[in-house]
């Protein structure tokens, strides 16, 4: 499932080719998870004017309103001025004045929305609920962090899952920041130390940095939209090594399901 440095992967890969273009016609596919909201001739002419991204939402502010794009489960987008002709797996292609933008899901569980903008209720909906923005240096706040970990008897690697306190923490990388920060992935976030949950907060930052300037991760199918691959999985501590050694301590790295999802640490070095 894409996770935020994928998510800002796409974004980066295509936003400035982007920027500027004129919508010449839109096109869809089989439906997708929610509906587009509009007829799709109402969006000809339009005229793109950035690429923001909020959590996993991706924000294509135009002129006359904003798309939400949202790559759900195996979704990916791909920007060219020459893609073929759309595929069983393609719902959603918008053709502009400097190329193609053409959604690929074959789950379908992602997602194009048409709105007026974030102040749109259906905008609000899916935004609102967000935590902290772990990249932008000015949303994401210590002081809020730690008194959202002393308000949750949650266990840590589910409550970073949620994302109400911070976006992007994915599954992949919510392994590698609690290993990074040496805390086990069960104690409960209200127990944490103040020394711990620093070390927590600026693991994420590092890795989620990381993580977006290797490309995101790419386990099966994900690649950015002019079709590179990731690859921050060349260089993951816990995640996926069930049984190898550590390579902190060099004892077997251990699996456990949390709400059904894998979970990657070491006992050794995570204690609770």
């Amino acid at each position: 499932m894409p996770e935020l440095p994928e998510v800002e992967v796409t974004r980066r890969s295509f936003a400035q080719q982007i920027q500027g273009a004129q919508v010449v016609s839109v096109t869809l596919g089989k439906p997708l998870r929610w509906a587009l909201g509009c007829e799709p001739a109402h969006l000809v002419g339009a005229t793109v004017q950035q690429v923001r991204r909020r959590g996993k939402y991706l924000l294509l502010d135009l002129d006359c309103g904003m798309l939400m794009i949202h790559l759900g489960m195996s979704g990916s987008l791909r920007f060219a001025s020459d893609l073929p002709a759309m595929g069983k797996h393609d719902h959603f292609d918008m053709h502009t004045s400097q190329g193609s933008l053409r959604l690929h899901d074959p789950r379908r569980f992602g997602a194009v929305i048409a709105t007026q903008g974030e102040s749109d209720p259906v905008a609000r909906k899916l935004l609102d609920g967000l935590g902290m923005e772990p990249l932008d240096e000015a949303h994401f706040i210590w002081q809020r962090f730690y008194a959202g970990l002393q308000s949750s008897r949650s266990p840590i690697k589910p409550l970073l899952l949620g994302g109400k306190l911070v976006v992007g923490v994915g599954n992949i990388y919510a392994s590698e920041v609690l290993f990074a920060s040496r805390i086990a992935p069960t104690v409960a976030a209200n127990t944490i130390s103040v020394q711990k949950a620093k070390r927590l907060f600026q693991a994420i930052r590092e890795i989620l940095a990381i993580a977006v300037e290797r490309g995101g991760t790419t386990l099966r199918d994900f690649s950015s939209a002019d079709g590179m691959p990731g690859h921050f999985q060349s260089q993951t501590q816990v995640y996926d090594r069930a049984g190898l050694p550590c390579t902190h301590c060099g004892k077997p790295i251990r699996l456990l399901r949390q709400g059904q999802r894998s979970t990657y640490y070491c006992a050794y070095c995570q204690k609770a």
